[in-house]
């Protein structure tokens, strides 16, 4: 029986990939990407050549089954996402449970996430968090929000640049304008940010400047 392996790759600078994730992709018989195009750029600068096939969130549930029966016969297969640790707000569980349901060797490689340095760096306690990725975008958002409300952990959210100022104004909303918050975009990437302060300070700040890039908002959680 093969093995399945989800492989990490950067959230921005290329340097960041792993030499064994390298390794792994060099000798995996199939890499699984969100994006082919995408993957592509990352593959063809690590001389790279491996079959790669389409694996995203709407195709997914038609691929897997063809998968996992590759793998039983023997053949390793490497996920690998658009950017960062596949599962992570990106398509991976779906396949990492039906090998785990087979009898299939699963290894996930440490590597790059976005939220982690977000997370760190951003000065909030990151002793205990808690990750809330992308909000559902009409239907349970304000839902999901309240009942965040009285969360003492630090939060962490994905958002693009085009919803930021909306969901800071939400926050602030239901958090409070004076609840810290950090906004880190561009991660590992050339114009790399944080923008720290409160709701209030930071809705200000991308007010007059336009926000660009991938987003994690860090919010500090609810002091008793």
């Amino acid at each position: 029986m093969g093995k399945l392996y989800v492989v990490p790759t950067p959230v921005g600078n290329l340097e960041d990939m792993t030499l064994r994730a390298i390794r792994i992709l060099k000798e995996a018989d199939l890499i699984l990407a969100e994006d082919t195009r995408t993957s592509g750029v990352l593959l063809k600068h690590y001389e790279i050549k491996n079959a790669m096939q389409s694996h995203h969130k709407f195709n997914e549930h038609q691929t897997v089954e063809s998968i996992v029966g590759r793998i039983k016969a023997g053949e390793t297969v490497a996920l690998i996402s658009d950017a960062g640790t596949p599962g992570i707000s990106d398509p991976g569980f779906l396949i990492v449970r039906e090998c785990v349901k087979n009898g299939i060797e699963v290894q996930c490689l440490p590597g790059a996430t976005a939220f982690v340095p977000a997370l760190v760096s951003s000065g909030l306690p990151d002793e205990r968090f808690c990750f809330e990725g992308f909000l559902p975008q009409k239907k349970g958002r304000m839902t999901r929000l309240n009942a965040l409300k009285d969360e003492a952990r630090t939060m962490i959210f994905y958002e693009s640049p085009y919803r930021l100022l909306k969901t800071l104004t939400q926050f602030a909303e239901i958090f409070g304008a004076e609840r810290p918050v950090s906004v880190c975009r561009e991660i590992s990437k050339i114009h790399e940010e944080s923008v720290r302060g409160t709701l209030q300070e930071v809705i200000a700040h991308f007010t007059e400047t336009e926000p660009r890039g991938e987003i994690v908002i860090i919010v500090g959680g609810k002091e008793n």
